[in-house]
């Protein structure tokens, strides 16, 4: 698999550089276990394995009150795709002048001019062009015409359950990190850097890992096993961490806060993930910060067992 996969911001700087290509077009926001179905069918087809997304998201652009939170950011979907063997991305400016191309126009000027595509792989559900005019069949039409061919991908399930971004979305929201977890086929993180707290936890209950993130996508308010993972040296901590507004201490800005449970060496992290692995209970207010420590070491006990049964099994 290639380490990191080529990232191209325009049909110009691809243009000449991309091909030939085996493509795939989407949003691809998460990366998830149904994106992973297409992509493993664009390696060994005669071109590189190749990715057209869109930076910002269409739906953004052309109907902003129904754009959906994103999970990821451009840079994490290209890392994550690399992991899946993708070995060039062309990620285009999405605005209205493109939201405008006929879906003919959208074929020869992306697929092939940019792209250089010899095969092009997508969902059944697939559409494309001006106000979504174009489907598989007009696809295949065109591959025919301009010289590319067309593989549908049926939509994959898992447990009776259709898989989409939206439907991970909906879990990690709701709290089901598990379910979330088996769509993506890797725990849901959120990178970010490390800030400074309030300094409460340090003198009253335990001392945390307080997160800042850009990501748009967080996991419903509540305590949760984690894995912190320093971005910059590769360390790696088992943790417990909460996601709330500090009732106790009548907080009211949401805050990420993680406690590592077998304590960490300096330097502390500048910028972490938090890997949500399995979700302990509801967030709630304790009359004193006595109890709310008390609490908090038992569900440090509670993590403690997940992490050492994960680690016998794996």
């Amino acid at each position: 698999m290639p380490e990191r996969a080529a990232l191209y911001r325009s049909l110009e700087e691809a243009r000449g550089r991309f091909a030939p290509s085996s493509v795939t077009i989407g949003t691809f926001d998460g990366v998830h276990r149904g994106h992973a179905e297409l992509l493993r069918r664009l390696r060994g087809r005669g071109g590189k394995p190749s990715v057209v997304t869109f930076d910002p998201h269409p739906t953004s652009v052309v109907a902003p009150h129904r754009a959906p939170r994103l999970m990821s950011t451009l840079e994490r979907r290209v890392e994550l795709m690399a992991g899946r063997g993708i070995e060039q991305v062309l990620a285009i400016p999405f605005d209205r002048e493109f939201s405008l191309l006929a879906p003919e126009e959208f074929a020869r000027l992306v697929l092939v001019e940019a792209a250089g595509a010899v095969l092009v792989a997508v969902g059944d559900n697939f559409r494309f062009g001006h106000k979504q005019a174009g489907d598989t069949e007009l696809l295949r039409r065109l591959g025919e015409r301009l010289g590319f061919a067309v593989e549908v991908v049926p939509g994959v399930v898992w447990r009776g359950r259709p898989v989409s971004s939206s439907e991970v979305r909906r879990a990690v929201e709701s709290g089901e990190v598990g379910l979330a977890a088996r769509l993506l086929e890797r725990p849901y993180s959120l990178e970010g850097v490390v800030v400074s707290g309030h300094g409460v936890g340090s003198r009253s209950t335990v001392p945390t890992l307080n997160l800042a993130t850009s990501c748009e996508v967080l996991p419903a308010r509540g305590v949760y096993v984690t894995r912190v993972r320093d971005l910059d040296a590769g360390r790696v901590w088992p943790s417990v961490t909460n996601v709330g507004f500090r009732p106790t201490f009548s907080g009211d800005a949401l805050t990420i806060e993680s406690f590592v449970l077998s304590g960490y060496s300096e330097p502390a992290p500048a910028r972490i993930a938090v890997d949500f692995l399995r979700r302990l209970r509801d967030e709630r207010k304790f009359a004193s910060p006595e109890e709310l420590k008390t609490q908090i070491l038992r569900d440090a006990g509670r993590a403690v067992k997940f992490h050492r049964r994960i680690a016998r099994l794996s």
